[in-house]
This record gives C-alpha cells, structure tokens and sequence, in this order.
C-alpha cells in the first residue's frame, strides 16, 4: 500500500505562482514514475506533468512553460511549482505513484492522493 499526502493548494490572482508537494510512503521506490493530473468541473482528466526516476518530465501542452515538475528521491516527494496561472488552471490537482515498471497513461498509475483543489480568480 501507498499513501501520498498533498499540500501546497489554495486561492491565487491570474499570474500568481503556487507550489504543489506530495510526499509518498509506505511500499514505495524512490525511483518509480510519478505524475500530477488534475480535473476540472465537467472536465475530463488531463495530464499536467509526469516524472520518471531518471528525471525525464512531460507536460500538458496547455501548461508547458509555466509549470515545472521536479522531484527529490531520498524524500520521496514530487513538486509541482505553477506560475502564470490563469482561471482555467482552476481544479483539483492529483499527484499519482506508478507501481509498475513505467507508466504512459492515467490507468498505468496504481496509486493516487486525495486532491488538492486550487483556484484562480479571475
């Protein structure tokens, strides 16, 4: 079992900056996949961005150039740092562990936190 703990959510202005973290423990390695996805109301799941062990990330392209993921393995947490949000950044944000070898997709991810929701004003 792993559990993963969020933190970092809250309330900004257009073109502020947050800082998202998530913390794993439990029967986890440090080296796995790691990903944030979020979902706004009436929206479908989206990719925001994907980390492997070895430091490779992806991103959304709606987020690409504003968002950073990043990762320290000896903590096993993964960030996500926001800037420039804009109104519809606004969502509940999930980071997500892969228990498997590699992870490509949303399903590939065995498990996820609780959601942290963040929301820009507009």
């Amino acid at each position: 079992q792993v559990q993963l703990v969020e933190s970092g959510g809250g309330l900004v202005q257009p073109g502020g900056s947050l800082r998202l973290s998530c913390a794993a423990s439990g029967n986890i390695f440090s080296l796995n996949d790691m990903g944030w996805y979020r979902r706004a109301p009436g929206k479908q799941r989206e990719l925001v961005a994907h980390i492997t062990g070895g430091g490779r990330t992806d991103y959304g392209d709606s987020v690409k150039g504003r968002f950073i993921i990043s990762r320290e393995n000896a903590k096993n947490t993964v960030y996500l740092q926001m800037n420039s949000l804009k109104p519809e950044d606004t969502a509940v944000y999930y980071c997500a562990y892969c228990s498997r070898s590699g992870c490509y997709h949303p399903g590939d991810f065995g498990f996820w936190g609780q959601g942290t929701q963040v929301t820009v004003s507009s």
